[in-house]
């Protein structure tokens, strides 16, 4: 076997044909939507147990489609929330950054990284909107006559 010839703290980016742009895109995106993913797992928790509802499970399908609706809409929402602080010329970057992208998480997920590049207080703004877009969700009024009710319509 092989000493390895680059030592140090990531020996595994030295085998990433990736330049260091790059990787940074992308471990920035991965560490965004960690974030959004875990906000959203504690927002559908926190849902569940007002609604008096099991916590999910990663086996069941319904409850994977929930949390996937869920840390989207989040993600919708801090996109929307950060699009309204800035001027003109900032969205039409943003319009940029988040062009040619296949998805809508995709997408949303692309002006993230975009803003957390360019924005110094990124991350104290995206907890700021998530925590605002958790708080409106459980302060809204939840479904009407718990398990039975939804079964019915009621």
């Amino acid at each position: 076997m092989t000493p390895n010839l680059f030592p140090g703290a990531f020996p595994h980016q030295h085998h990433d044909p990736r330049g260091l742009v790059e990787r940074i895109q992308a471990q920035l995106r991965d560490r965004i939507e960690e974030a959004v993913d875990m906000a959203g797992l504690e927002l559908m928790v926190e849902l569940r147990r007002r609604e008096g509802r099991p916590p999910p499970e990663t086996s069941r399908d319904a409850d994977r489609r929930e949390f996937e609706q869920i840390s989207t809409a989040l993600l919708a929402h801090v996109r929307d929330a950060f699009r309204a602080e800035l001027d003109a010329a900032e969205r039409a970057e943003l319009d940029r950054a988040e062009g040619g992208h296949d998805g809508p998480r995709e997408i949303l997920l692309a002006g993230q990284v975009f803003l957390a590049r360019r924005l110094p207080d990124y991350w104290q703004r995206l907890e700021r909107h998530q925590t605002a877009y958790a708080t409106a969700r459980l302060d809204a009024p939840g479904p009407k006559g718990g398990w039975l009710g939804r079964l019915f319509g009621g």
